[in-house]
């Protein structure tokens, strides 16, 4: 593939900024796209004050994301030690096999814990399918 081409495809990706809701007295956070230097980025603003807020559970949804490197999982990391800090909890959604498998080898799997669903993350029941 030549550098043109690359650079097309690049422009076909849309900017996704991250989504924030409350759910449940929960504040979730729905990271898009690809979660790299550029993600970390964008999605800093918007997740320290959601960290640095009063919400005692914030959930991050990583259901939207399509690629995640070290920066991704250095962002996941700020915000558990800034809820932390302040004795509130993160909850992680992933279902990606590869995100799951970077997160195994990286040994972030056992600390983030992640659910299949922002339900489970909530400690809602799934609905009857």
């Amino acid at each position: 593939m030549h550098q043109d081409e690359l650079r097309e495809f690049a422009c076909e990706i849309p900017d996704l900024p991250p989504r924030v809701y409350e759910s449940d007295g929960s504040v979730v956070v729905e990271l898009r796209g690809e979660i790299d230097l550029v993600g970390f980025q964008r999605a800093t603003p918007v997740l320290d004050p959601v960290t640095g807020g009063s919400a005692e559970t914030v959930v991050i949804d990583l259901t939207q994301a399509t690629f995640i490197d070290c920066s991704g999982l250095a962002l996941l990391m700020r915000a558990r030690r800034r809820l932390a800090s302040r004795g509130a909890a993160l909850r992680v959604v992933c279902r990606d096999p590869m995100t799951l498998r970077i997160m195994g080898i990286t040994g972030l799997r056992v600390v983030f814990a992640p659910v299949a669903s922002v339900r489970e993350a909530l400690g809602q029941p799934e609905p009857d399918t």
